[in-house]
């Protein structure tokens, strides 16, 4: 099998080291890819935004599966035009990817749906957006609506804080992601990260994650893409995610078939355990980004039966199996992220690292002959596998000492809520 992946992430290098263990796969490519995606496959500089090039590269290559890591190239439609063009595609519609593309069509999808989320109000203007905020009171959560690559979101502790994350969004701190904003109230709780896929039809459940969204040890400083994640994650019990099918995963995608819009691909459910029940904080329409290394650090199955079968309507005739351990994903940074960082610095020690129970998947780097430069901010996700917490932990932070990057930065309390 002739796959396409898209994508340049640490996401993308998991999703492509996954698929390099299939008997089935005959050529990977990586549009763009980085410097870890290079080492195992052959990164293209395609330029997702265009469709027609992509669909042409699709044609010249023969390509019988074109998976979409990131959210913007789906929620711009790309799995359209290529499923139009006669390619299976792993990744939603883009009306699908509006579950992630806008804050403001899951807000209605869950009013239609009755799912469990928080109270919330939107506005597109600045004046009535700062009354509301002063009516409420903090904390209180503010939103840009659209995409802000994982940064549009303030969990405001003052109403100071929400006024000046109000002016940020208006202002255009996030482009036109910020023309419209979500206000909700403050949902208190345990966050994790559930996974189904779907197909239109059927739909199969992944193991739940958490994620560590704030610069900072002890969930201090701005959020972030994600410094750090594991899976399983504890907060998800049986009952909870009983729950979470029953009162979130079910109704959104029965909610989006009776659209006419099937959803198709990852869904992914950002959550809030509350003391009365999950609650849904966002979907996004895609792997998750760490989640997604530990996820397939995980995998016992072959990864590109599980895609195939999701692109052609078959996700029925597949059953993933997932080792009874635990992944653990630290995020080493660019000092500065996640606000300004220089690129170009050297990355030592990386040779030698990668065994049976630690993989580095890089994320923002790029290979300058035998060297690996940092060229992003989150750069590159340490990741191991144990029993338990503590040994994928212990795992992970060896591996982290071992490379030489004094540029970098990272969390040493990834994991801290299971411990």
């Amino acid at each position: 099998m002739r796959v396409l992946l898209i994508g340049s992430g640490g996401r993308e290098h998991a999703l492509a080291w996954a698929m390099t263990k299939s008997n089935r796969l005959d050529k990977l490519f990586v549009a763009p890819g980085n410097g870890g995606t290079e080492a195992i496959a052959e990164n293209v500089a395609l330029d997702v935004a265009d469709h027609d090039a992509v669909i042409a590269f699709c044609r010249s290559e023969a390509i019988d599966l074109v998976v979409v890591g990131p959210e913007v190239p789906l929620v711009a439609g790309i799995a359209d035009d290529l499923r139009a063009a006669g390619f299976a595609v792993f990744g939603p519609s883009g009306v699908a990817a509006q579950l992630e593309g806008s804050k403001a069509f899951t807000k209605a999808l869950c009013d239609e749906t009755g799912i469990p989320t928080a109270a919330y109000a939107r506005f597109d203007k600045l004046e009535p957006a700062l009354a509301h905020v002063r009516e409420k009171g903090a904390p209180i959560v503010i939103k840009a609506d659209g995409l802000a690559a994982g940064k549009g979101v303030t969990v405001a502790e003052t109403i100071e804080n929400a006024e000046e994350a109000l002016r940020e969004c208006f202002d255009g701190a996030f482009g036109a992601a910020g023309a419209e904003v979500v206000i909700e109230d403050c949902l208190v709780g345990e966050e994790a990260s559930f996974f189904a896929i779907c197909d239109g039809k059927d739909t199969v459940l992944l193991p739940a994650a958490q994620d560590h969204k704030r610069a900072f040890d002890g969930d201090q400083g701005p959020n972030t893409g994600g410094m750090g994640a594991y899976a399983p994650a504890p907060a998800m019990t049986m009952a909870v995610m009983e729950r979470v099918v029953r009162e979130i995963v079910t109704p959104a995608i029965a909610g989006m078939a009776a659209r006419g819009t099937p959803f198709t691909g990852v869904l992914f459910t950002g959550l809030m355990i509350t003391e009365d029940g999950p609650k849904l904080i966002e979907f996004n329409t895609r792997f998750g980004d760490p989640e997604c290394q530990v996820l397939m650090m995980l995998l016992d199955s072959d990864l590109i039966d599980i895609l195939e079968a999701t692109a052609t309507g078959r996700l029925a005739t597949v059953t993933p199996r997932w080792k009874e351990q635990v992944a653990l994903t630290v995020v080493m940074a660019a000092k500065g992220y996640p606000g300004d960082y220089a690129k170009g610095s050297e990355i030592g020690g990386l040779d030698g690292l990668d065994s049976d129970t630690v993989r580095v998947f890089h994320a923002g780097t790029v290979r300058d002959g035998a060297r690996v430069l940092a060229n992003g901010g989150r750069v590159l996700n340490v990741t191991a596998i144990g029993d338990d917490v503590e040994e994928a932990r212990a795992r992970a932070y060896a591996a982290v000492e071992a490379i030489d990057w004094p540029e970098g930065f990272c969390r040493r309390d990834i994991g801290w809520r299971a411990l």
